[in-house]
């Protein structure tokens, strides 16, 4: 089959290959999807370039990219035969394993395998896995969210957007961050109605004003270590702030006294240790969605497999309003 690896970390042109290898067969409880369509995630590019000097290799050859979506062509045993010729969306293809999703076929563990509702593309499916359950997990961990005020930071990243819209179909009311023009647009069009961008100044001032003064109860935060002083201001007696990246301060200072006052709760999401239980909530939830047409998904940039070094640096580049997609 063709895919892409890598043998040694290092910059996407340097070390990501295009060939054939040879097909994986599934083993038991495990499926054989053909991909039609890989999605990159920053953990996928933080993983082949050494992220923080972590030049190991955890495998000799890794197939990167955790999400994609295909038709299931084998199964291995222990495995129903009528899941042979299902459309499916994947999520943590590579993760703990050598081959992801940047091939013409990956093989994983059935339950991350979920059946991908009539109507939804392949480009939409990819799009969900790792951005869609963070968000999920970011929201619901600490209790249901309905009648509360959440803000999102960052409303048009993978994660945000999705988080935007989980959010307002739980029947919170949703404040979000946008830092232009276009993204106040496209969060606007999901539904959002206050959006805030966050380059004028008095961001602190303005989300108060819209809350009474009371603060949110939920901030879904994607710089944890930038934001944490507005967070800890804005944060409403009680409230939660769920983070799933602090890329700009890894170790930032916390505000010990202005989150004890407020009663905070901190919750940090890694979506890879998030609890099985949470996993099948978030899939359960989001296939609902699905099928009833409820979720919008964004993409922001397409490639084909021998472009994957390209893909790669557009992820590493940033300022990406959507997902970024590769189609085999």
């Amino acid at each position: 089959m063709i895919a892409a690896y890598y043998e040694k970390k290092g910059s996407a042109r340097q070390v990501l290959v295009v060939a054939d290898v040879p097909d994986p067969e599934p083993g038991p409880g495990e499926v054989r999807v053909r991909i039609a369509v890989s999605a990159v995630n920053p953990t996928d590019t933080k993983a082949r370039n050494g992220f923080k000097g972590n030049m190991a290799m955890p495998f000799p050859r890794v197939i990167p990219h955790q999400d994609g979506a295909g038709t299931i062509d084998r199964v291995g045993s222990g495995v129903s035969r009528e899941r042979v010729g299902e459309r499916v969306w994947l999520y943590e293809a590579q993760w703990q394993r050598p081959y992801g999703t940047a091939a013409r076929y990956a093989t994983v563990p059935q339950e991350q395998a979920v059946p991908l509702p009539d109507g939804v593309s392949f480009e939409e499916g990819a799009c969900l896995g790792i951005p869609a359950i963070s968000a999920h997990a970011c929201l619901f961990s600490d209790g249901d969210i309905a009648d509360k005020t959440v803000l999102v930071a960052g409303g048009t990243g993978a994660v945000g957007f999705y988080a935007l819209q989980l959010a307002h179909l739980a029947g919170a009311r949703v404040l979000v961050t946008v830092g232009s023009p276009a993204q106040e647009l496209a969060v606007r069009a999901a539904g959002v109605e206050d959006v805030l961008d966050r380059r004028i100044s008095g961001l602190n001032q303005r989300i108060l004003r819209l809350t009474g003064g009371r603060g949110v109860d939920h901030i879904v935060e994607v710089a944890f270590g930038a934001n944490l002083p507005l967070d800890a201001e804005v944060l409403a007696p009680g409230g939660v702030i769920a983070s799933f990246a602090s890329d700009a301060d890894l170790e930032p200072l916390l505000p010990f006294r202005k989150l004890l006052l407020k009663n905070a709760t901190l919750r940090f999401v890694l979506v890879y240790l998030v609890s099985a239980e949470a996993h099948r909530q978030a899939v359960a939830d989001l296939t609902g969605h699905l099928r009833q047409r409820r979720l919008r998904h964004s993409i922001a940039l397409r490639f084909p497999l021998s472009e994957i070094a390209a893909a790669h640096e557009a992820m590493e580049a940033g300022h990406l309003n959507g997902k970024v997609i590769i189609t085999l």
